[in-house]
């Protein structure tokens, strides 16, 4: 092979990845990882688990302070970290940042499933492997499974689902895998998607109608996904699916950012499950001068501290 391959770029996909021609994958963000700790501001705990050895899925779990006192079992957030299926991991200090955060404002505990990523494994695989995650976990009920804190600690009658971007597309396709399939000892609550990853051929609301830009997007989907059968696949457009109103939860809360290029999909979406038959309540936030991730980027700004009041609100209402 030319040694001149090894760096010339066969596709770019900045700020992710880029790709050379010999095949190999440089990832440009999502490269800093963090080890779980006992974090010193929320003292909210964290530790690593492997969930399947042959696929090297894990996870990293959090439990509140208030775990360390008798008391009545939390509720359970499985989380999906985002980067477009293909940059970023459970264990970036962005998200482990965001969940100790959260559980110590929720008194919840947290499961944050590092799946595998694409290129190199791609769409379903993140699906399936989430899935995998999210049976490991029922495994859990009855005091049965393997790891001591989701026994002691979780409640499973009270399990929410929650991703950003590509996280969130995933968070609501275990929530549709959930109503198809059921999920047995789990009792999935609600879902929260921050800023959905959904897109479609033809453009919508005020979405960008650029051609190169919207390219951009469809290019990236068809590289993470194969096999697809295009940017209205049902994976990417849920306004394709014909399941949807059998989403498995009776809540979902949608939080959007006004200046988010994907904004206008998380209020069609909204819109999908009024019209699909889905009997659950959907609400939605949008959060005025902000872009995409944002509360990830500036997790103290005015607009990060209501986005995660919110949510803490959405997945604490109706607990005694």
């Amino acid at each position: 092979m030319d040694s001149s391959s090894s760096t010339e770029i066969a596709h770019d996909y900045s700020p992710f990845f880029k790709i050379y021609k010999d095949g190999r994958i440089e990832r440009i963000a999502g490269l800093e990882i963090v080890p779980p700790s006992l974090d010193s501001k929320t003292g909210v705990e964290s530790k690593d688990v492997v969930i399947s050895p042959e696929t090297g899925v894990s996870a990293r779990l959090y439990i509140p302070k208030t775990t360390k006192e008798p008391q009545k079992k939390l509720p359970l957030l499985v989380y999906f970290h985002g980067g477009g299926f293909c940059v970023e991991t459970a264990f970036s200090p962005l998200f482990h940042n965001y969940l100790n955060s959260f559980v110590a404002e929720a008194n919840v505990v947290a499961v944050s499933v590092e799946y595998r990523r694409a290129p190199e494994h791609p769409i379903p695989i993140a699906y399936d492997d989430s899935w995998a995650a999210l049976k490991w976990v029922a495994s859990h009920t009855d005091g049965k499974g393997p790891d001591e804190w989701l026994k002691n600690h979780a409640d499973l009658e009270s399990v929410f689902f929650s991703g950003d971007s590509s996280g969130a597309n995933i968070a609501h396709h275990m929530g549709l895998r959930v109503g198809i399939e059921g999920l047995a000892g789990v009792k999935l609550d609600g879902i929260v998607l921050v800023h959905p990853f959904f897109w479609g051929k033809e453009p919508i609301g005020g979405e960008d109608t650029d051609a190169e830009k919207r390219g951009k997007v469809d290019a990236l989907w068809r590289f993470t996904c194969p096999a697809t059968s295009g940017i209205d696949d049902p994976y990417i457009n849920p306004g394709t699916d014909s399941k949807l109103g059998i989403l498995g939860c009776k809540r979902v809360l949608i939080c959007i950012a006004e200046k988010d290029m994907l904004k206008d999909r998380g209020w069609y979406y909204s819109e999908l499950l009024s019209k699909s038959g889905y009997r659950g309540v959907v609400e939605v936030m949008e959060a005025q001068g902000e872009d995409h991730d944002f509360h990830l980027m500036n997790s103290t700004c005015e607009n990060s501290v209501a986005l995660l009041k919110r949510i803490v609100s959405f997945v604490n209402q109706g607990q005694a």
